[in-house]
C-alpha cells in the first residue's frame, strides 16, 4: 500500500501561498555561519550561499532554512544586528532567483524575524519556543506566517543540558500542549511541531523519539525532524557527521513511516532517494 493514502492531509499558509503536504517536503539547511558544527564557513559568503541554496533545490529541496547563528555546544553568541549583517541580502535573492521555493528564517530573534519579514521570508523556524525573546510570539503573529515550534530547555545557556525525564516523549508532548495553546492564544495560525533532536536529549531518549515519532503532533499538527548530522547519531558509532549518511537515512525512513511531514537536512539528495523510496511503498 502507498503510504501516502495513510498520511493525514496539512496545509500552511505561506504568505497567501496554500503549501499542502500531502507527501512529505525536504528543507535543506543554508548555515551563513563560520562556526557550524558540520558545515561552518562553508556558505557565509553570499556568492557561496546561493549556489548552495541553488545545488539544494536542484536536489529537491522544496524550502531553504537559512540561519546566520550556530547553536552547537560553546558557539559564539550572536546579536540580532549581527544576524541581520550576516543574512544581508541572502534572503531576497534567493527569493528573485527562485521565486517558487519557501524560504524558513533560523533565528530565536523577533527583530531578525521583522527583518526576514521585509525580505520575503516564508516560514519562521525559531529553536527556543519563543523563550529566547518575549517578543517572538507577538512578532510571529503579526507576520501571519507559519511558525516552527521546537522542543528546548527554557535558556539559551542550558539549551545543552541534559533534560531529566523518565518520559522524554511525555515531556515533549507536554511542552508542545503549552506552546501550542499561547501560540493560537496570541493569533499564529499555522504550527509546525519540532521534537528537538540535538537539544538536551541522551542518546537513548532520542532513540526513543525515533520510535515514537507517531505520538507527537497530536495528529493536527504536522511534525518537522531534524536529525540531519546529530551527534546522538555518529558519536555511538565512532564516525564524522558527515559519514552516517546511510545510518540517517534508516532512520527517515522510519520517521516518514510514522507521519513525518518535513526533513531538515544537509544532504538533499539522499533525503529525497528516501523520500521517493517511501512514497513507492
Amino acid at each position: 500500500m502507498n503510504h501516502a493514502s495513510k498520511i493525514i492531509p496539512h496545509s500552511l499558509n505561506c504568505n497567501g501561498k496554500l503549501i499542502l503536504l500531502e507527501t512529505p517536503k525536504i528543507m535543506g539547511i543554508l548555515n551563513l555561519t563560520p562556526d557550524s558544527f558540520s558545515d561552518g564557513g562553508q556558505f557565509n559568503d553570499e556568492k557561496s550561499a546561493l549556489q548552495h541554496a541553488e545545488k539544494m533545490i536542484l536536489e529537491g529541496a522544496e524550502i531553504i532554512d537559512i540561519g546566520a547563528q550556530s547553536t552547537r555546544p560553546k558557539a559564539e553568541f550572536l546579536s540580532s544586528d549581527e544576524e541581520i549583517r550576516r543574512i544581508g541580502k541572502v534572503i531576497s535573492k534567493i527569493k528573485k532567483e527562485f521565486p517558487g521555493i519557501l524560504v524558513s528564517l533560523d533565528t530565536f530573534y523577533a527583530e531578525t524575524v521583522n527583518f526576514g519579514f521585509d525580505e520575503g521570508i516564508d516560514l519562521i523556524n525559531d529553536i527556543s519556543g519563543g523563550q529566547f525573546d518575549q517578543k517572538m510570539f507577538e512578532t510571529v503573529a503579526n507576520t501571519g506566517l507559519p511558525y516552527i515550534l521546537m522542543h528546548i530547555n527554557p535558556s539559551y545557556d542550558k539549551m545543552h543540558q541534559k533534560i531529566q525525564s523518565k518520559d522524554i516523549t511525555l515531556e515533549i508532548n507536554r511542552y508542545f500542549f503549552e506552546k501550542k495553546n499561547e501560540l493560537l492564544k496570541t493569533g499564529v495560525k499555522d504550527i509546525i511541531f519540532d521534537p528537538g533532536f540535538g537539544f538536551g536529549k541522551t542518546v537513548e531518549d532520542q532513540m526513543r523519539m525515533i520510535d515514537e515519532t507517531e505520538y507527537f503532533g497530536f495528529e493536527r499538527f504536522p511534525l518537522l525532524i531534524g536529525i540531519s548530522r546529530k551527534s546522538f547519531i555518529y558519536k555511538p558509532l565512532g564516525k564524522s557527521p558527515s559519514d552516517i549518511n546511510e545510518e540517517t537515512q534508516k532512520l527517515h525512513l522510519k520517521v516518514l513511516q510514522k507521519g513525518a511531514k518535513i526533513l531538515r537536512v544537509h544532504d538533499v539528495a539522499e533525503a529525497k532517494k528516501t523520500i521517493d523510496l517511501f512514497l513507492q511503498k
